[in-house]
């Protein structure tokens, strides 16, 4: 989607966005004039609540900063200060880190010192004014600009790792990132974007944490930030939209701004007939009444000037006002009826359009829009950050609107049906106390085939920070494209919504159908899909040695992608002068069913570690322990995706363990309820499972007997404990089959 301009969001149809009142005008509570203290604040040297023992705890002696008893940072100057968090009783190491100025300032930039030897770190860094890239290093001169998070790993002579958390937080009216210096300091920048709104101190800048998960670190840092910040939320606390529990269908690469009623239905037509049924739509850019001041413009350069076409009105554009249909939402109930559609979703730009709105039709006036010009501060920019001159500043300006959108959206659409898109400045991100999908990455760009490994990296790692405040939604793709497998199996791991761009007629239903089933569900895993502990801190797009393991949860069993992403496209940060040459490499890794973190939240007490190793490309079945690992080798753009299924034994002479759908990417995703009923000479074993599909499960022994919804059906069984049986197409609404396996002891 060619998003170059203000954030935009994607919405079910019914209302127009939120338009934020004249009250901007007058400064918020809490922002004043330079030389005064902008809001209430703990002074730095404050301390806060008992914590654990003082070996565990984050301490600031003598400009060396220590975590987790090894030293992180030292030759910090004296103006940096430490402060425990008051609000939250915090375990371990939580803590913030500020800085004083000798003089107030709208914009500072502080060092925290050097890093210490023996860490290496992973940024989530803004390369672009809406987006976030990852990259890895080692010094602290390496740390991109905009960085708004930093994970860093050391380990101890054993091999014991300890991992730490830096965030750069929003402080009141301020907004920190981090970044290096080719000094090799470690700084934090520290901006209001108003030059009216100034402060000597940060005092709450830079969040840091430590731990040995970098998961479970991630996530008990997100949920005590949200408390003690209360400007958003963690994704836990949210209403998850319930769309993203079935396929759909973009209209933008299919149309681009061309989209209109016959098209759309056309495609709606397509995607039903072969199979694969959206169940939501997103009408993309194009149904909009704009005007571009630039009409005169050579058409080779008027898509240049996309950011001075303004809105002039809230209602739909001429093509959906018609013969073929009287207005959008007249179109939007037809297709709902006609083709099954449950949830209708529209683009639209936080400010109206990419060049906001034009104030002049009367359809605006009533607004009361004003026209104002972007301040940018030396650092990338998104654009409501450059707008918060006169208005109490970036982080004010952003909250308001963010707030005002939420309210919107709760008060108008059920379900919390909210798509935040190029919203990656962290004004935005700890600014969302609803929203509840965010899109993780820049755009799927099918013309560009350098770039297709790189957003599959970019969604996965932006997906450790992201996924703890969102449901990461990691972009639509084209399923009739040289790079659909990829893709597909890739949104099959990412716990988001899965949905295509493709033009009406041009599909690959075989691809569609290891995603979709025909009811239109899709087989969504638990959490946010990110790269294995062992993948954190190497680059799998460029080193020419790392394979790319992203891991997931389902009810019953966990999953891991491997992707090989190297060779076929650069990172575009830095910007080299010489176009990347793809070239083909043949990568092996090695993978182990203890890739999967938070096997134990599935396992239950009666699990001794033993699993089923499913590869669905393969359709190889292996037998591995908890932390054995077995040998994986790929070549550039291929992957494979494993099913890490739980060996238990059944009755004390069964061991059993079930896959799921096979023919389907996320195999385990289709479990819904296993249990068993029986003694020690007869087990029967019972599963939910959703169908159609080819039912799958290791068992140890060859069953007497394999039912579905109580017929007895023809089972397959080899010698390495695959069993096999098909499930046919149900009559029942949820598309629920009902398995029994009967085992008799010999």
């Amino acid at each position: 989607m060619a998003m170059t301009g203000t954030a935009p969001w994607r919405s079910p149809l019914r209302a127009p966005p939120p338009t934020p009142s004249r009250g901007y005008n007058s400064r918020p509570r809490g922002l004043v004039p330079a030389q005064c203290r902008p809001w209430p604040r703990p002074s730095l040297s404050s301390a806060a609540v008992a914590c654990p023992r003082s070996e565990e705890m984050a301490r600031l002696e003598r400009g060396s900063l220590v975590v987790g008893g090894r030293e992180l940072l030292e030759r910090a100057p004296p103006s940096v200060a430490l402060r425990r968090p008051a609000v939250v009783a915090s375990p371990g190491d939580a803590a913030f880190l500020g800085a004083t100025a000798p003089a107030p300032s709208s914009r500072h930039v502080f060092s925290l010192g050097t890093l210490a030897s023996g860490w290496k770190w992973l940024s989530l860094f803004r390369f672009k004014i809406w987006w976030m890239i990852p990259t890895v290093g080692e010094d602290a001169a390496g740390v991109p600009a905009e960085t708004q998070m930093l994970l860093l790993e050391s380990r101890s002579e054993a091999g014991a790792a300890l991992y730490a958390l830096m965030l750069p937080v929003l402080d009141g009216g301020f907004r920190a990132s981090l970044q290096g210096s080719p000094e090799n300091e470690l700084q934090f920048c520290f901006e209001s974007g108003d030059p009216e709104v100034q402060t000597l101190e940060a005092v709450d800048a830079v969040f840091i944490n430590s731990g040995d998960s970098p998961f479970k670190l991630m996530k008990e840092s997100i949920k005590m930030l949200s408390k003690i910040k209360g400007t958003f939320s963690h994704i836990e606390d949210k209403e998850i939209p319930a769309n993203l529990d079935w396929f759909g269908w973009c209209t933008w690469d299919a149309f681009y701004k061309s989209v209109n009623p016959v098209g759309i239905e056309e495609g709606l037509k397509s995607l039903c007939e072969g199979g694969a049924p959206p169940r939501f739509l997103i009408i993309d850019d194009g149904w909009q009444e704009t005007v571009n001041g630039f009409k005169e413009v050579d058409e080779a350069f008027i898509e240049q000037t996309v950011f001075a076409e303004r809105l002039i009105d809230l209602t739909e554009n001429d093509k959906f006002r018609g013969e073929t249909c009287k207005n959008l939402g007249d179109h939007v109930k037809k297709i709902k009826e006609h083709y099954g559609v449950k949830y209708v979703y529209i683009w639209h730009a936080l400010h109206g359009y990419w060049g906001g709105v034009l104030t002049t039709p009367d359809a605006m006036k009533k607004y009361n829009p004003q026209l104002v010009y972007p301040v940018q501060s030396p650092d990338v920019q998104n654009v409501m950050e450059t707008l918060g001159k006169g208005f109490g500043g970036r982080v004010a300006l952003t909250q308001k609107y963010q707030q005002a959108l939420e309210e919107s959206i709760t008060r108008n659409f059920k379900g919390n049906n909210l798509i935040c898109c190029m919203s990656h400045n962290t004004d935005s991100i700890f600014s969302s106390l609803k929203s509840a999908v965010a899109r993780a990455s820049e755009d799927f760009m099918p013309r560009e085939p350098t770039m297709q490994t790189l957003h599959i990296a970019t969604v996965a790692f932006n997906s450790l920070l992201l996924g703890e405040i969102f449901i990461p939604d990691w972009d639509m793709f084209h399923s009739k494209h040289e790079s659909a497998e990829f893709h597909g199996a890739a949104r099959a791991l990412s716990g988001g919504g899965v949905y295509v761009s493709d033009k009406p007629g041009m599909h690959d239903f075989s691809v569609l159908k290891k995603l979709v089933l025909p009811d239109g569900l899709i087989l969504r895993a638990k959490h946010a899909g990110r790269p294995t502990r062992d993948c954190l801190f190497n680059d799998p797009v460029m080193d020419g040695k790392s394979l790319l393991k992203i891991w997931n949860l389902n009810k019953f069993s966990g999953v891991i992608g491997v992707f090989n992403c190297q060779g076929a496209g650069n990172w575009i940060y830095p910007v080299k002068e010489n176009a990347h040459v793809p070239t083909t490499v043949c990568i092996t890794g090695d993978l182990s069913p203890s890739d999967v973190e938070l096997l134990e939240e599935i396992a239950g007490d009666d699990w001794n570690g033993e699993t089923a190793v499913f590869a669905f490309n393969s359709c190889s079945l292996s037998r591995l322990q908890k932390h054995q690992t077995m040998e994986v080798s790929l070549s550039t753009m291929t992957c494979e995706i494993y099913t890490i299924a739980l060996i238990k034994v059944f009755g004390g002479f069964v061991q059993f363990a079930p896959l799921g759908l096979v023919n389907m990417y996320n195999s385990g995703g289709a479990l819904e309820n296993v249990t068993s009923t029986g003694d020690c000479s007869e087990i029967t074993i019972q599963i939910q499972c959703r169908g159609p599909g080819r039912f799958g499960a290791y068992s140890a022994t060859r069953p007497e007997i394999c039912s579905v919804d109580e017929h007895e059906v023809e089972f397959k069984h080899t010698d390495d404990g695959f069993l096999a049986f098909d499930l046919s197409h149900g009559s029942s609404q949820d598309n629920l089959r009902n398995i029994e396996i009967l085992y008799r002891a010999s």
